[in-house]
Formats: C-alpha cells, sequence, structure tokens
C-alpha cells in the first residue's frame, strides 16, 4: 500500500532528479549519462567470497550513482527502477556473453531476495522492481526474459550494516533457500543471479550456494567428479550482474587480467 501511495504522490508532487536533485525532472540528462557509463564491466571484492559467479556491473557504486540507488531504495523514488533496469539489463546481457554453454535461451533473472522486514519498512522490494524493469527492457529490445524469484530467507538474519567483510558471510551463511518448484522453473532458461549491489559478495556468494543446492553451476568441460567420457560434457556457467559495484572492484578486475569475476549484493 504504501508503494502504491508513492506512485500517487510522484504524480502530483514536485519532482527532482535522484542523482542531483535538479528540480522538475526524475533523472536529468548528466546522471542519466553517469548511470550509463562506458558500459559494463567485470568485478571482483577483496576478499572474494569463495562461490561467486562471474558478474558485470553497469557503473560503480560512487556519486551520482549511490544517489539513484538510495533515492530507489530508501527514499521511495519508485519511477527511478526504469532506468536503473535499464542498467541493470546492460549488465545482464554484458554477463550473458561471458556465460558458457549454449545460447538462445531465455534469461531468468533471480533476484536476491531482500528480508521481510526491510520490504515492510521501505513499502516495497527494490531489487525485484529494478529486476523487473530489466527484464522489460531485454523483452523490448527482443531478448525474451522473465523476472523468476525463487530464492526466500530461511532463518532471521541480523542487519547487514557495520559488518566486515568475514561478518557478513557468516551472517548469510545458509541463510537462503529455493522455494518450493524452484528447480522445475529454473531449467527453463539461463539463469542470471541480480541484484542492485555489490560491496563485499556475501549475499550473492550465498545466492549462488542455495541455487547450486537444486540447480549445480556449470562449467566447460567435464565437472570436477565426473567421469572422463561423461554424456554431461558442456554446462552453463554461473552469472550474475548487478547494478553497481565498489570503485574498487573495478581496479581489482583491471588489474588482474584473466581472473574469474564474483559479485554480490547486501540486503
Amino acid at each position: 500500500m504504501r508503494g502504491w501511495w508513492r506512485e500517487i504522490a510522484g504524480l502530483v508532487l514536485p519532482v527532482a532528479c535522484g542523482g542531483c536533485g535538479r528540480p522538475r525532472t526524475e533523472l536529468c540528462p548528466a546522471c542519466e549519462a553517469e548511470l550509463r557509463g562506458t558500459g559494463p564491466s567485470r568485478v571482483r571484492p577483496s576478499p572474494e567470497p569463495v562461490g561467486l559467479p562471474v558478474v558485470h556491473a553497469a557503473a560503480p557504486y560512487a556519486d551520482v550513482v549511490r544517489e539513484l540507488l538510495l533515492a530507489h531504495k530508501e527514499r521511495g523514488a519508485l519511477t527511478l527502477a526504469r532506468p536503473l533496469g535499464g542498467a541493470l539489463a546492460a549488465a545482464v546481457e554484458a554477463a550473458e556473453g561471458a556465460q558458457e554453454g549454449p545460447g538462445g535461451r531465455p534469461l531468468l533473472l533471480v533476484p536476491v531476495p531482500s528480508s521481510r522486514r526491510s520490504v515492510r519498512a521501505r513499502g516495497h522490494d527494490p531489487t525485484r522492481r529494478i529486476a523487473l524493469a530489466a527484464a522489460a527492457r531485454l523483452r523490448r529490445s527482443g531478448r525474451a526474459a522473465r523476472v523468476v524469484p525463487v530464492l526466500r530467507q530461511r532463518r532471521y538474519v541480523a542487519d547487514q550494516a557495520g559488518l566486515g567483510a568475514r561478518g557478513r558471510l557468516a551472517n548469510l551463511a545458509g541463510a537462503l533457500e529455493v522455494v518450493p518448484g524452484g528447480a522445475r522453473l529454473l531449467m527453463e532458461g539461463r539463469v542470471v543471479l541480480v541484484d542492485d549491489l555489490m560491496t563485499t559478495g556475501a549475499s550473492l556468494a550465498e545466492a549462488a550456494r542455495a541455487l547450486g543446492d537444486v540447480h549445480p553451476p556449470f562449467t566447460r568441460g567435464i565437472p570436477h567428479g565426473l567421469p572422463a567420457g561423461s554424456a554431461q560434457h558442456e554446462f552453463e556457467q554461473r552469472v550474475g550482474a548487478v547494478i553497481a559495484s565498489s570503485p574498487a572492484s573495478f581496479e581489482i578486475n583491471r588489474n588482474s587480467p584473466g581472473t574469474w569475476i564474483v559479485a554480490g549484493g547486501e540486503w
């Protein structure tokens, strides 16, 4: 209900750019250009959590991009979901390009779930809303895509604010699971984990683990543990996409050619 009222209010009250505060526009051209940046890049956090997928981010989490994400997530600027979804769609396309395995299958965007208390406090689920906008953008460009919200929290998770990388990993360990029937849905296309932001990588590390319980990640060639000559000789690789990642994660990737990239998001 709160999200509905926010959308109505946005139609009748004065608006300002979510990035810079410029009046009478939800997103000014200059801030929109900042959000698009120079195109998605592969990113990795440091330290790098075990088990994270290859991930692409649309822009560094700083200045205008940070303000846009906070405006949408915390201040109820729900109309920003469309441009933020466009940025996420670009990152998804980049992630798909890095994915091994057969192409042409529908893209299945699996959002990292927000906690129920966060959704109640904010009046909306920002990651899912942006994922829906991203899928719509991909479909308009001719790419089959849909959001498959198959992950949920299975236990209480403490507020991540103030926790370091190790603390966040411990806080989230074993916290997610796939809903009943989710495994079947995941077989219907190419899975891309999505989130709005990557900081330590803890959230997507846990999301990838939960998916792996029912939908094992795939790698090129014979997976470890399978005998030579196995019919399962070509596998899909787990990938992820986020709107923004810490500026340092872009620097790490530039200084580490040939490394595999990981990402995550935070509740």
